[in-house]
Parts: structure tokens; sequence; C-alpha cells
């Protein structure tokens, strides 16, 4: 019996058996050349802060894009828009958030042309966001962000986070970054005591903890933008500026 040892080719630019179409942006070509992956990020941004309250969910990060320890870019939004009914921030390497955001900007358009009436909602943003996550971890290459995603929809507001592992969850308030340590507390503080907070108190909060965390973390700035989702829409507003007192900063001791 003859033995064809020539490659079947099933049909036409389409993935050999077993294999799956590639992500947009990755390479087709496996074993060509060195090993491209993000090991360390380079331009990254601190936290990003989100609560819900009454009628909607409010979104904030500053400004600041840091190359290592050094204060670089110093006007960079990490708030987006998704569509009129969601509203994503990251924190993490820049570059990664930018592709993320291309990739998601493309698909609302995608979406948008098919003229059906329907379009993404947050719950489904964020559940794929956990795949896509969830698949860059996997083959060692991950999308080196934490994200937060806000949104109202149906009547019901939403609030998840996503990190660079997938590992996801949804919370009546959320912080990324050193936020985690320093924001979420004083924002638990707040809304155990008051559950339903208005669109205003929840403003007040945001920019409590978005101060607290210009006088503590070392790569947070003093200029940020909020994100406010509403049954009447979205609205990205900024950059704002809080007000500083650094009277007592002489007193602070033990850190040189």
């Amino acid at each position: 019996m003859e033995v064809c040892n020539r490659k079947m080719n099933l049909w036409a630019n389409g993935p050999s058996p077993g294999e799956l179409y590639s992500f947009p942006g990755s390479t087709s070509c496996v074993g060509v050349g060195p090993v491209k992956t993000t090991l360390n990020p380079m331009v990254t941004g601190t936290s990003v802060l989100g609560v819900k309250f009454n009628g909607g969910v409010m979104i904030a990060a500053d400004m600041l894009g840091s190359y290592g320890s050094l204060a670089r870019f110093r006007s960079i939004s990490r708030l987006m828009k998704v569509n009129d009914c969601t509203i994503l921030g990251a924190s993490g390497d820049y570059a990664d958030y930018q592709y993320l955001k291309q990739v998601i900007e493309q698909m609302v358009i995608d979406e948008e042309l098919l003229g059906d009436g329907h379009h993404y909602s947050p719950k489904a943003m964020h559940s794929w966001l956990t795949r896509v996550m969830y698949n860059r971890r996997t083959r060692m290459n991950p999308l080196w962000n934490t994200v937060v995603l806000g949104g109202f929809y149906n009547g019901e507001s939403f609030l998840g986070y996503v990190d660079k592992l997938g590992v996801a969850y949804e919370s009546p308030s959320i912080a990324t970054g050193f936020g985690a340590y320093l924001a979420q507390p004083l924002m638990r503080e707040v809304m155990e005591t008051k559950p339903d907070l208005s669109r205003d108190e929840a403003r007040q909060l945001i920019e409590r903890c978005l101060k607290v965390l210009y006088y503590r973390d070392a790569r947070s700035y003093n200029k940020f933008e909020i994100a406010t989702v509403t049954e009447g829409g979205v609205e990205i507003e900024g950059p704002f500026s809080s007000e500083t007192n650094w009277d007592i900063a002489h007193m602070v001791s033990g850190f040189e």
C-alpha cells in the first residue's frame, strides 16, 4: 500500500486539526524567531477606583503613566466608554491597555453594524474579559492589566473586577493597585454604614480616596478623571485636581 506523506489541507486559510483561530494581534508562525512576551510592564498606571451608587456606577483613575519610578506621562487617560451602558478602567501596563481598548472598540463597531438592536451588556463584557485574560495567561503571555468594569443595564448597576490571571468577581466597591490597601478600606467603611449612596456622596468618596492615594502612593498623581454611567448614558469628566495640604509633611520621618 502506498503511503502519502503530503500534508492535507482541509480548507483554505483555516486552522489545522486540533488548532484554533488566533486572537487578534498574535503570530501565526510557531517557533519562528524569538519568544515575544511581556516579561515586565514598562509604562504603567496605578490604582483604579470604582463604587456603586443609587442609579449607576462611578469609576475614577489618575492620569499618570510611570516609566519605572519616573513620572513620565502625565496626561494619559485610563478610562474608556465601551458603549452607552458600560465603562472601563485599567491599571497596569499601558500598552496592553491600548491593545485591549482597540480590540473592544472594534468588537463594539462590529456589533453595531449588525443593526439588530442589541449591544454588549456590562455582564457580557465582563465575562468576555475573564476569558481573554485567562486565555492569555494560559499561553504564558498575559495582558498585564487589572480591569474595573462598570455599567447600568436593565435598571441594575454592575461593577466587576478582572486581573491578568483571569481572577474575577463583582463587588459594590472595587480598587486596584495600591488602592486595594489604602482606598478600599475607606470605601467599605462608608458603604457598610450606608450601602445606598447618592451620586454626590459617591463622588465625594471617590475624590477623598484619590486624595489619600496621592498622599501615600508614590506612583499616583494629582490629576484624575471620573467616569459615570447611569440610565441616561456615560459621562467622562476631567481632568480634575484635588486641593492638598503638605504643611505636616516635614513631620513624617523614618522613610528616608
